[in-house]
């Protein structure tokens, strides 16, 4: 059984004419050709549009204005890996990337994501004033809804003191976070508190510090006790500053 079928395989390999194996064999050595001489596909941004309407995106997701800003979001993200590319975010209009992250807000005002978005992966770009623009934007949405939106304005005075090197705008950052953000943790409410130590202002500081002592907004006893020594230590460095002068 075994020989008649090789003799059978055999005998239709003779069949095939000559030509076949070699037009193939040629096929194959020219789309190897024709693939090692195509250029690598260049890292070009495309045109970034402007996002459509809330309802436009609400009617293409059936009513679900949540699905909706998860696709607007999935889109932004997908857009500087296009395929066989890499786009950096420094070639991206960042007015058009805003409009997505609005978007996405508007249509699911409860979600954080595109805040986190712009604080923490488009205001990473090393870029000030792109940087400057995504802070500008949390800034502006954390005051719609300061006791949802503290979290992301803190990241971006932590950004502002620390890689734009300004001082003026990470304390006004603090500072609204401290004046509206009534749910904001305390960490988020002391952070002026130590921008206006750095920027020398120890007097502003201290009564600051004060402030939050005497009010009662801090009801935690460690945080409390961590507030109470610091006022310690500040007083105690104003006096010695003030013996030093004298």
């Amino acid at each position: 059984m075994r020989t008649l079928l090789r003799g059978g395989e055999e005998r239709a390999l003779r069949a095939v004419p000559v030509m076949v194996p070699l037009l193939l064999a040629l096929a194959l050595t020219l789309q190897i050709i024709v693939h090692a001489r195509q250029t690598p596909p260049e890292a070009r941004a495309e045109t970034l549009e402007h996002a459509p309407a809330a309802n436009v995106l609400r009617a293409a997701s059936f009513g679900e204005s949540i699905v909706a800003a998860q696709l607007s979001l999935l889109y932004l993200q997908a857009f500087d890996n296009q395929p066989g590319i890499s786009i950096p975010f420094s070639a991206l209009d960042y007015n058009r990337v805003m409009s997505w992250l609005q978007i996405a807000l508007q249509l699911d005002p409860q979600s954080g994501y595109p805040l986190m978005m712009a604080s923490q992966l488009y205001g990473q770009v090393n870029d000030e004033p792109r940087q400057r623009l995504m802070c500008e934007f949390v800034h502006a949405r954390f005051l719609e809804a300061p006791d949802q939106r503290w979290r992301w304005l803190a990241h971006c005075a932590i950004m502002a003191k620390h890689r734009l090197r300004d001082q003026p705008l990470a304390l006004r950052y603090a500072t609204d976070i401290t004046r509206y953000a009534g749910a904001a943790s305390g960490w988020a409410r002391q952070m002026r508190i130590f921008i206006l130590e750095d920027m020398g202002e120890l007097g502003s500081a201290k009564v600051l510090l004060g402030g939050l002592l005497a009010t009662g907004e801090v009801t935690d006893p460690s945080e409390l006790h961590f507030l109470t020594e610091r006022l310690k230590t500040l007083e105690s460095g104003e006096k010695s500053s003030g013996t030093t002068k004298n």
